[in-house]
């Protein structure tokens, strides 16, 4: 910061036909940088002026170059120039210069410096300030150590006791840049598009992806081609994902996403993988009166029917022989890709049908001799009674 004061500063100037006041936000192209100057393009024939130490990285690197295109608030008018910062706070600024930020709504630079009750204390151009846990971002992290030693870009939400009482919010921030975003995704993004987003948040239900300007909620249906028990097997927060926007309802804020349409559908290469006859490993996922469901993969899962269980043996329910999360070994006896169905046989089913009819089978008993007919019966007894 310089020595001018920011009363100086943001006085209020008509240049050039355009009337800027102080923490006016426009965007501008870099049109050329020259040693501890950044020249800006804003249009027509006006020019800004930027330093170009709000342009570099913690090793004296600048991250700019001609052409960029940069966001910016407007200073005021200085010898002729305009002037115009990303932020303040690049050096040690007084209590009266982060008032002058906090009334025009100019971002400023800060650093966390501690954890303390109820959110953290942030260093501000050499002022101390406060950011409430609520404050820090768009979704409320689980680890306060994240933030700890980051330097931040904050909004002065509150600004009493003459710079004693400093409450700054990041969040204000990203909602403002949120709101731009979610305008131009109402433009731009339609039923269909494939997109990539960052989960935000995981529920029991399903997991919200920020996908830039609004949350979308992929169903746990819909995280994959299988059964997903918890979200957490499949996503984590904080993770980039491609999605498939599956509907969209802006009246009520509603955004619903598939990453299982993203994916490869196994059922489109079930008759290769899975021929007639071949032996796979699988998982009993589900018992039934009528047989057990077996998972041969995540999203394929096949029916090995009641008759075909108890080796021979006859039995009322699959649970019998089976439990759930068993490991078997099944055969393939049918598929029929159209139902998305495959039917299945215990490995040793055919087997076993076989050996019975090559097993050795005991002669039957002999019959007993016949008694004859009813009439040789009578004569029979005729003759005893002579």
């Amino acid at each position: 910061m310089t020595q001018e004061s920011f009363a100086d500063l943001f006085q209020e100037k008509t240049v050039t036909g355009q009337q800027l006041r102080p923490g006016d936000k426009i965007e501008a192209v870099i049109a050329d940088i020259s040693g501890e100057n950044i020249f800006l393009d804003l249009g027509g024939k006006s020019e800004g002026l930027l330093s170009a130490a709000e342009c570099r990285n913690e090793n004296g690197e600048l991250t700019a170059s001609t052409g960029d295109k940069i966001t910016v608030f407007f200073l005021a008018q200085r010898g002729g120039e305009l002037v115009f910062t990303t932020r303040v706070g690049s050096g040690r600024a007084g209590s009266a210069e982060l008032e002058q930020a906090f009334q025009a709504g100019i971002p400023v630079k800060g650093k966390v410096a501690a954890e303390i009750k109820g959110g953290f204390q942030v260093t501000v151009a050499g002022q101390r300030a406060f950011c409430p846990y609520s404050q820090m971002g768009l979704h409320r992290t689980e680890s306060a150590e994240a933030y700890l030693d980051q330097e931040m870009v904050f909004k002065i939400i509150e600004f009493g006791k003459k710079g004693r009482n400093i409450i700054v919010s990041a969040r204000a921030l990203l909602e403002e840049e949120r709101e731009q975003r979610r305008a131009q995704l109402r433009d731009s993004l339609h039923e269909g598009d494939r997109v990539e987003g960052t989960v935000s948040s995981i529920r029991d239900f399903g997991a919200f992806v920020d996908i830039g300007g609004a949350d979308g909620l992929i169903p746990i249906s819909e995280l994959a081609w299988g059964q997903t028990a918890k979200v957490e097997d499949v996503l984590s927060i904080g993770q980039r994902v491609a999605v498939l926007v599956k509907k969209i309802d802006w009246d009520k804020e509603r955004i619903s996403l598939s990453l299982r349409d993203t994916l490869e559908n196994p059922w489109d290469r079930v008759e290769e993988k899975y021929l007639i006859g071949s032996i796979h490993s699988g998982t009993v996922s589900r018992l039934a009166a009528f047989g057990a469901f077996i998972t041969l993969e995540p999203g394929i899962d096949g029916l090995l029917h009641i008759s075909k269980l108890g080796s021979g043996r006859r039995i009322k329910h699959p649970r019998e022989v089976l439990s759930e999360g068993q490991a078997v070994t099944v055969k393939v006896d049918g598929v029929e890709k159209a139902q998305q169905r495959i039917s299945l046989a215990p490995e040793d089913y055919v087997a076993k049908e076989e050996d019975e009819d090559k097993s050795w089978t005991p002669p039957p008993k002999e019959a007993p001799k016949s008694m004859g007919t009813f009439a040789d019966l009578l004569n029979k007894a005729a003759k005893k009674k002579r």
